[in-house]
């Protein structure tokens, strides 16, 4: 009886570790595949299929998982590489891929070592695209090296799943001595555009206060011109009333109807406030000439008279 439940026990241990065995080898199969990931996997050695985002079984022992692959956009950021320019310049250029995988099963199987592919194939395309290029080109055409580079690359790495979405050149270093007379250049550059930013600021500075002076002498004339009219019209307007006085004197006496004696008194009146000056010669006109008579005779007249 002793050795009938022993023999039971020793069994069900048996089954239970045997379950849990089997437990842990479908858990372990088990693989949740992960966004922007992909699994490629193998059965028995060739590649079988690979796994998309989800849930996935693997059979034991049958089937293994050769690769995880990120289908994100990576970047590759290589160290300086010597190049050599059209004019036998050598410059240290380093370079920058952004690149993506499109095909997990051409990356797993296309190459060995794909970012050493990758790297090797950017330091030989930039060494062949600069060699074509002088100097000056050189440190001025970055776009189109980029442009050429990421073109070549992007057909190079299509067999490997690869895709090159862009270059970048990072740093172009050239010869130490280039980059000193670069330096002395920029720096005289500089010092030629704050001489003629000074100068133009003086020019600008005069001709506005050239401009302020004329505009003071224009306002100034003007003033004066004013002025000058203003005592024009005022002298003309006393002019005016002087004779519009004289001509209402007139109409007044031509409407008294004054005899000619009447007329030659107001002779004597003028010429009595013309002598009241100091001009030394008076000139008289013959006519009035004969009113000394009448002056003697209108003084006869009046003293005969009797006072009133």
């Amino acid at each position: 009886m002793g050795n009938l439940f022993s023999n039971f026990n020793a069994g069900t241990v048996a089954l239970v570790i045997l379950i849990v065995l089997v437990l842990i080898l479908i858990v372990s199969n088990i693989h949740v595949v992960q966004q922007s990931k992909a699994y490629v996997v193998e059965r028995l050695g060739a590649f079988h299929a690979v796994w998309g985002v989800g849930l996935h079984l693997k059979l034991p022992f049958i089937e293994r998982v050769v690769k995880k692959v990120s289908l994100k956009e990576q970047v590759a950021d290589f160290d300086p590489q010597p190049v050599i320019t059209k004019d036998n310049v050598t410059m240290q250029i380093d370079t920058v891929i952004y690149f993506q995988i499109t095909d997990p099963k051409l990356y797993t199987y296309g190459v060995e070592y794909p970012m050493s592919a990758i790297e090797n194939l950017t330091a030989t395309t930039l060494r062949n695209i600069i060699g074509e290029l002088e100097l000056d080109q050189s440190l001025t055409s970055r776009d189109t090296i980029n442009a050429k580079m990421r073109a070549i690359l992007d057909e190079a790495t299509d067999p490997w799943g690869i895709k090159v979405n862009r270059v970048e050149l990072k740093n172009i270093l050239p010869p130490r001595e280039i980059q000193n007379a670069m330096e002395k250049q920029m720096k005289a550059e500089r010092e030629r555009r704050e001489s003629i930013l000074q100068a133009e600021g003086e020019k600008a500075s005069k001709v506005l206060i050239a401009e302020g002076e004329k505009q003071s002498v224009l306002l100034q004339a003007d003033a004066a011109k004013q002025a000058r009219i203003m005592q024009a019209e005022g002298e003309a307007t006393a002019i005016l009333k002087v004779q519009q006085a004289m001509a209402d004197s007139l109409k007044l006496l031509n409407e008294a109807a004054p005899n000619d004696q009447v007329i030659k008194l107001k002779a004597l009146e003028a010429l009595e406030k013309v002598a009241d000056g100091k001009a030394t010669k008076l000139i008289i006109p013959s006519e009035i000439q004969g009113l000394a008579g009448l002056a003697a005779s209108a003084k006869t007249i009046l003293g005969d008279k009797p006072e009133a």
